[in-house]
């Protein structure tokens, strides 16, 4: 292994800058959470998600407690997981871009009221509606523990991740040909 480019300091401004860089490189799974009901929705782009329990059925995930998102999930108790495909890309900057608010992100944005009334979009890979089961408040954030309510799956097979700063679109059978092709075992099986 080569000698690293980065050497912890004592600033704490630059240990976070340093320890965004080395989070980079972790490739994650681009979901948007949704938050809300009526006309008070708002959701945000997140890689923060993941599955806690099959048995029960249960997701994580990671919330800035300054966030928009974060204070409707707390109150209302329930948020939407939306698991996007390799062809929303631009829903998942739209949801991540600052300078909308609230319902401004939903503008033009096909998407239904989950039986709890949470906003679910549309084409989706998956949509989860989960209600809050624990807020686990730790520095500046909240690790929200959902409970599953209701779930769509959606046939397509292509996601969207983000990594080192950038969205990454993972085509199934596109990326399982290149995959065998220089010998992954089992790549070639679909």
């Amino acid at each position: 292994m080569g000698k690293s480019d980065i050497h912890l300091v004592t600033d704490g401004d630059e240990i976070e800058q340093q320890f965004r860089a080395v989070m980079r490189r972790l490739a994650g799974g681009v979901s948007i959470i949704t938050a809300g009901r009526d006309d008070d929705i708002t959701g945000m782009t997140v890689t923060s998600l993941t599955s806690l329990s099959a048995s029960p059925p249960r997701v994580l995930v990671s919330v800035n407690r300054q966030a928009s998102s974060f204070a409707p999930i707390e109150r209302h108790r329930v948020f939407g997981v939306n698991i996007l495909g390799s062809d929303q890309q631009e829903l998942a900057s739209r949801f991540s871009n600052g300078r909308l608010k609230g319902a401004q992100r939903y503008e033009g944005v096909a998407w239904t009221a989950g039986l709890s009334g949470v906003p679910l979009l549309g084409n989706s890979l998956a949509t989860v509606e989960c209600q809050v089961e624990e807020i686990i408040e730790r520095y500046s954030h909240g690790i929200i523990v959902g409970s599953i309510l209701s779930f769509e799956l959606s046939p397509q097979l292509s996601g969207l991740v983000y990594w080192n700063g950038q969205y990454i679109e993972i085509k199934h059978d596109y990326d399982l040909d290149l995959l065998a092709e220089i010998s992954i075992p089992l790549a070639h099986v679909r």
